[in-house]
């Protein structure tokens, strides 16, 4: 394991995550003696549109993958239109490798709350709510305890503060399905329906949660809010880059010598990742890695030292996402990673349309073909050609995801899916999987 140097350590700025080491950091009198609601108690007193025009300013931009200006969706939503605003946070955290709202809303759930009751005042919203991944039970109870707190203590419910400001707060488990991760399926979900994305235009800003204005933001997102609020805009922009601006939680897991999260600046490198987590595991050498999860294309190493900002990763050829950095190495398999990866969006397909619920299933069984040493050269072009018939014509972006391993693993590892098919490599599967392959 390898020490950080001062300059690499130096890139860590524990902002959302400064709390998680504190003992009891998720009860109110430990969170209030931390500043905690401090920014609650300005916000409140301040303009809403003063507050939208602050998060314009600071140049956050959405945690939850896309990246969208927060400021910018928050004045979307109509005012004196006579109709309720809503805001949801997606906490439905379920994407393979990404793992940073977790630990935010089991550690620090206070702080998810406050930017949710300063988010709500700034659009105008009088019920909010949180919808969390129904197995993460763990995190659920921290939340449902933290909203109880906060509201004994006057922070939610009628007349916040003394201020006239009014929010009810409800903590919403899921059925665990990844597709109500994509906003539209998530309202489908919050109403009771079967989590299935929406066709849009319309767009949530004007016809959302019950048909009213609603915006939707990750849990990232809404977390940063306090922390803008006292701070200001010009101190949160002092970190990260010109068009990225804030600190980001990356998630790293793999071949490394400590998994976890790391927060940095916005335009780190993977490079300053790995010497920040030991550097990688004895033996491994990195050889493939995700910068957002599963559904960003893959990146090789030489990627090493692209700045992981939203700007930065575009320009190699992948997604920022969900700063979910899986790192493998040279003892690891691109061709049968991808696969697994394949596997989980053809199971989390929700069916409503034909790109990707045919598209994953068929290229599912052309993998196990592969790995099962029955693959041929023109399954290369299946493969291909399927990606093509999905990517732009799924309905939302789980299928596009669901490409992105396929295309960048056949661009920088097409020997090894060739090692499988013309037989110098040991099959990976047996022939039991090939059970309705073909």
């Amino acid at each position: 394991m390898t020490t950080p140097r001062r300059e690499t350590l130096e890139k860590l700025t524990p902002v959302l995550t400064k709390r998680w080491l504190s003992p009891d950091a998720w009860r109110l009198d430990v969170y209030e003696r931390l500043d905690g609601y401090a920014a609650l108690r300005k916000a409140i007193k301040a303009d809403p549109d003063d507050l939208i025009q602050l998060i314009k300013d600071s140049g956050l931009r959405g945690r939850g993958g896309a990246g969208f200006p927060t400021g910018l969706k928050w004045g979307f939503i109509p005012q004196n239109d006579g109709k309720p605003h809503y805001l949801v946070v997606n906490a439905d955290e379920g994407e393979p490798g990404t793992c940073k709202d977790l630990p935010l809303m089991t550690h620090d759930p206070h702080s998810l709350i406050e930017g949710v009751i300063i988010a709500s005042y700034a659009i105008r919203a009088n019920r909010a709510y949180i919808y969390i991944r129904g197995e993460a039970v763990h995190a659920a109870r921290r939340l449902r305890h933290a909203v109880a707190e906060a509201h004994k203590a006057g922070y939610l419910g009628r007349n916040i503060l003394g201020s006239g400001f009014d929010l009810e707060l409800v903590v919403h488990s899921g059925a665990g399905a990844y597709i109500c991760g994509e906003e539209t399926a998530l309202l489908d979900s919050l109403e009771g329906f079967r989590g299935q994305p929406r066709l849009r235009p319309p767009f949530p800003a004007t016809h959302g949660l019950y048909a009213s204005p609603t915006v939707v933001n990750n849990v990232g997102t809404i977390a940063s809010v306090p922390y803008i609020v006292l701070g200001g805009s010009a101190w949160w922009k002092s970190m990260g880059t010109e068009k990225s601006s804030g600190p980001m939680i990356y998630s790293l897991s793999g071949r490394i010598a400590n998994p976890g999260q790391y927060e940095c600046s916005m335009g780190i490198t993977l490079r300053e990742l790995i010497e920040l987590a030991g550097g990688m595991q004895p033996g491994h050498n990195l050889r493939f890695w995700t910068p957002g999860g599963s559904s960003t294309p893959l990146l090789t190493a030489d990627h090493l030292d692209v700045p992981l900002d939203f700007e930065g990763v575009s320009a190699a050829g992948s997604i920022l996402g969900t700063t979910a950095t899986q790192i493998f190495s040279d003892q690891d398999c691109p061709v049968y990673a991808t696969y697994r990866w394949l596997e989980f969006y053809h199971h989390e397909s929700c069916g409503k349309c034909t790109p990707c619920r045919e598209g994953n299933y068929w290229m599912v069984r052309v993998y196990r073909r592969i790995l099962a040493g029955q693959g041929t050269h023109e399954d290369l072009d299946t493969l291909l050609d399927t990606c093509d018939n999905i990517l732009g014509r799924s309905f939302c972006g789980l299928g596009d995801g669901a490409t992105s391993s396929v295309t960048s693993s056949l661009q920088y590892f097409k020997q090894d899916y060739l090692d499988y098919i013309e037989g110098r490599r040991a099959p990976r599967l047996s022939e039991k999987t090939l059970v309705g392959a073909h």
